[in-house]
């Protein structure tokens, strides 16, 4: 892509107070996944305020549509997230959420105001466009299949998406600047349920029972095995038990337990070569055990995998508004997932990082009850998504 020296759009410094405004009133009110009910009409009340015409998705999703007037040109979306967590915040912020257990712990709230500053300032320059930009404000990405959801709702049609473009708040990287990165940015997260189910007794009587515990316990040393010894080492695995549940008594053979956890991949090859591993491993063990099995494997987020040509269109779109020397390229994926992935195995796109964490202060990670972010970083997202915008379809 080459960018011309000519500037055909300029920020609306007037807009900030509004958006300061929007992302408190929204960091007050969270909604969690499926329910931004609330969410979804305060967004719309801003849309009609700017006479900005819109449509609805998947209940809680809006759209807005953005058509250059100087003709036919590509086809391009913007996409945010709108949910919250169910976290308890503790930032003591003057703004903090109304709800209790309902949080923006995750920079939603920011997401959010940073689309819609871009969508105010394209509509507003949409004269100066060919082609069309597609403004995504997606619910439930904290949960299972959101992106899928919209994507069989048609997110991506009428017309046809070519390529697209998300962005997320980022405590590790400096205030302003952005990770990016080409290839694999965020892993697949595919989720697992095994129901052990064996045979109770007594203690004193082990001969007598199946004991579910003693079988679980091989089966959590033999995905440590299998996430160690049976993947190479140079492509990304997680193996993950975080729940267990079985046994009544200290006396007693417990007659079923309950395992839970996820696995984490980058490629597409490791994620289908572990979960056929995955599965024929643990049945095997379960069953030489004298124990029966309940395999529940769930297919979650695809892994983030980011376009080299898109990728370059959006660093170049950010070195005109942070800066070359403000970009930071990402050595490694994150073990992370996001359903953005959904998205970027259906047509080119790119994922990056917007960098929250200010100098000499402490910083918390995602999802921690303290997690927040300085708002003047919302113009410069803004800004970014919108350069991007206006290389894309610019009208020369």
């Amino acid at each position: 892509m080459v960018l011309t020296d000519k500037k055909v759009w300029t920020w609306h410094s007037g807009l900030d107070a509004d958006l300061y405004k929007i992302r408190k009133h929204l960091h007050q009110n969270p909604e969690l996944s499926f329910q931004e009910f609330e969410t979804s009409q305060y967004i719309c009340s801003w849309l009609d305020h700017w006479g900005i015409p819109y449509k609805k998705i998947c209940e809680t999703g809006v759209i807005v549509d953005i058509w250059g007037e100087m003709g036919e040109g590509p086809q391009i979306a913007l996409r945010a997230d709108v949910d919250a967590l169910p976290i308890n915040e503790r930032t003591g912020l003057s703004f903090s959420s109304k709800k209790s257990n309902v949080m923006h712990a995750c920079g939603h709230d920011g997401h959010t105001t940073i689309l819609l500053g871009a969508v105010y300032h394209l509509w507003h320059y949409k004269s100066q466009l060919k082609g069309m930009v597609r403004c995504i404000f997606q619910p439930g990405e904290e949960a299972e299949g959101a992106a899928k959801k919209m994507i069989e709702e048609g997110v991506l049609d009428n017309p046809q998406i070519q390529e697209m473009i998300a962005l997320h708040l980022w405590p590790k990287l400096p205030l302003g600047t952005i990770g990016i990165k080409t290839e694999g940015v965020t892993a697949s997260c595919d989720d697992f349920s095994i129901e052990i189910r064996g045979k109770g007794g007594h203690a004193a009587r082990p001969h007598q029972a199946v004991d579910a515990i003693a079988i679980g316990a091989e089966v959590i040393k033999s995905l440590q095995f299998l996430s160690a010894k049976n993947q190479d080492p140079v492509d990304p695995l997680v193996i993950h038990v975080g729940k267990i549940n079985g046994g009544s008594a200290n006396n007693a053979v417990a007659d079923k337990v309950t395992i839970e956890g996820t696995i984490r991949t980058i490629s597409t090859n490791a994620r289908t070569d572990i979960k056929s591993k995955f599965l024929k491993l643990i049945s095997g063990i379960i069953e030489q055990y004298g124990g029966e099995v309940n395999i529940n494997y769930v297919d979650g987020h695809p892994a983030v995998i980011n376009d080299l040509k898109v990728t370059d269109k959006v660093i170049k779109s950010a070195a005109r508004i942070i800066g070359e020397n403000h970009i930071i390229k990402l050595p490694s994926p994150s073990m992370g997932a996001d359903d953005f992935g959904f998205y970027s195995e259906k047509i080119p796109s790119t994922y990056f990082r917007l960098g929250i964490a200010e100098e000499n202060q402490e910083f918390y990670d995602l999802h921690h009850p303290k997690f927040q972010f300085d708002e003047s970083v919302i113009p410069i997202g803004a800004q970014i998504f919108i350069e991007y915008a206006m290389n894309c379809l610019k009208g020369e």
